[in-house]
């Protein structure tokens, strides 16, 4: 059985077509970008530096007979991050996820272990092991999520939010389910905003409705 390769049938049909399939392989050795699956991470979402991602390339190989081969899993791939110096957006990519992945012109091996400006670790050009995901792309709705449109920032968690700060100031109205009045009670260091009494002479209310006497004991 003869094996075509990645030779179509009309690659050899002429000197003009063999040079055309010769300059097709050279061209098919440089690697640009590609859409990949995650299938592993390192990291969680938890309080660490920049972790690295497994990745499978999801555009098939074919050769000249149209026969799909699938490219094995590209692995120890660094992933983006929106950092600046000690601030950051810790969002890791999760099994799953889909996004682009870039390919770095030389070998980036010595510069992912010393993380500072290093040698190529070989003289690979192009090459898929030089990857570099920088994800979110053809994903599904999320539920958890910071929102902006036209009607403002949503910012909604199915299950809690935490905000952490030794001063955390809010300027603007605080909005509460219904309108301008809050539906639950605000309890700050053990008291309660809705009754606790200030007994403080000559102090008016802002809006809401104060007791004059406190109903705790």
């Amino acid at each position: 059985m003869a094996f075509r390769g990645q030779q179509s049938p009309t690659d050899g049909g002429s000197e003009f077509n063999a040079l055309c399939f010769l300059v097709q392989q050279l061209l098919g050795k440089a690697n640009t970008a590609s859409l990949v699956k995650v299938v592993a991470v390192t990291n969680t979402g938890d309080l660490s530096p920049v972790g690295f991602v497994d990745i499978l390339p999801l555009v098939n190989q074919v050769d000249g007979n149209g026969n799909a081969t699938p490219h094995g899993i590209i692995h120890n791939v660094p992933y983006l991050r929106i950092q600046g110096g000690a601030n950051a957006v810790i969002l890791d990519p999760q099994v799953g996820d889909i996004g682009p992945a870039v390919f770095a012109d030389h070998d980036i091996n010595s510069v992912k272990a010393n993380r500072a400006q290093s040698n190529p670790g070989s003289g690979r050009r192009f090459a898929m092991a030089d990857a570099m995901y920088f994800g979110g792309m053809l994903n599904g709705v999320p539920t958890q999520y910071v929102q902006f449109n036209t009607a403002g920032i949503t910012l909604h968690s199915p299950t809690k939010i935490n905000i952490e700060a030794p001063t955390i100031e809010i300027v603007g109205n605080v909005v509460g389910h219904g309108g301008a009045v809050f539906d639950d009670d605000v309890v700050a260091d053990g008291i309660s905003v809705s009754t606790h009494n200030h007994n403080v002479p000559n102090v008016q209310s802002g809006g809401s409705t104060i007791p004059t006497t406190d109903p705790l004991p």
